[in-house]
């Protein structure tokens, strides 16, 4: 998919209860791209199968551009908009369909619950993919030859997926940024007063219960513990305690169901707030060490390296490199899809 004179043709198939979010958050990122440059980018169509009236996941009506059977031949890709929690389909004409347009070359997305229909189909066999996290043990255990993350969202060749919501966003801007630059991508996400462009590498944000279900109540509560104590540590001990177990027992809920010890969980956790604040605030570096519960610049620094790959400092530099020299913007408006 890459940048061309022409513009890139993106059909969006909108199955029953699609999430309304993820559908606007991508096909509201082409629109900008065309706003922002003064030219068509891209343009954009809805496709349904069987019925034009699709109900989103609001309840809001969408009439559809196309069916199945008369959508466009010329498309690049085509995005699967499903539903949160996954809806299982049993269309076997759908499924053609679909099966269709991949060995036409057409490039296959999903947004949301939409990877879910590729990976019945078998389209994402060999491929790394995610889904919105309701649905990741789904899709691991019933398709053992997909590849699947935590990510936000995954781009595996001809494959895009997300996890829905925003990630819709962050997935058309890296899409956005590979084929017409970066600049042009962080300046659509100031457009959307986006603090940041969140990356592929971005993990979903899973609340804990979810991962490990209602069984583990001590589990659950000295994870919210540590949340709350950031700036100001606990030692396991003392989580112990407020808890209501022994050190021992705490060490045995973590490595059971986390496979960490809570030292480490808690580090990391500090960690990754560090991360959020250096990339979404413009504190300084040594107030975000003091913010996570470091005592000291260097010592800070040194973890962070040791975790992430490189410094806090370098961290504000990628960041502040990425949004430098923003697009001119063209007022210019024009039409997403010609029929």
């Amino acid at each position: 998919m890459q940048a061309s004179k022409k513009p890139l043709k993106y059909g969006f198939l909108l199955l029953p209860h699609y999430s309304m979010l993820g559908f606007s958050s991508a096909i509201e990122t082409l629109h900008m791209a065309n706003w922002v440059t003064g030219k068509e980018l891209y343009s954009f169509c809805t496709i349904s199968h069987e019925e034009r009236q699709i109900p989103s996941s609001t309840g809001v009506t969408t009439v559809s551009d196309y069916l199945t059977s008369d959508a466009p031949n010329d498309l690049d890709a085509i995005f699967v908009c499903g539903a949160s929690p996954v809806i299982k389909n049993e269309s076997l004409t759908l499924e053609n369909w679909i099966k269709k347009q991949a060995k036409k070359q057409v490039g296959l997305g999903g947004v949301c619950t939409g990877s879910y229909l590729l990976a019945k189909a078998g389209l994402l066999d060999g491929y790394r993919a995610t889904i919105h996290w309701r649905s990741l043990a789904n899709l691991r255990d019933e398709f053992l030859q997909t590849i699947v993350s935590n990510h936000l969202f995954e781009v595996d060749r001809d494959r895009y997926t997300c996890s829905g919501g925003t990630a819709a966003m962050d997935m058309m801007l890296f899409l956005i940024g590979k084929q017409h630059g970066m600049t042009l991508a962080s300046s659509i996400s100031e457009q959307f007063v986006c603090e940041r462009i969140r990356t592929h590498e971005d993990p979903q944000r899973i609340p804990l219960q979810a991962l490990i279900g209602s069984g583990q109540p001590k589990l659950v509560e000295a994870v919210q513990l540590m949340e709350a104590n950031i700036q100001e540590p606990l030692s396991s001990d003392d989580i112990a305690y407020h808890v209501g177990v022994s050190r021992r027992h705490l060490e045995r809920l973590f490595k059971s169901n986390l496979d960490i010890v809570p030292s480490r969980y808690y580090l990391e956790l500090r960690l990754q707030h560090a991360k959020q604040l250096i990339i979404q605030t413009d504190k300084a570096i040594t107030e975000v060490g003091v913010e996570c519960g470091f005592g000291s610049a260097p010592h800070f620094s040194t973890t962070y390296k040791g975790f992430f790959g490189i410094t806090p400092r370098e961290e504000r530099n990628k960041i502040n490199n990425k949004t430098a020299a923003p697009v001119q913007i063209d007022k210019k408006k024009r039409r997403l899809w010609k029929k």
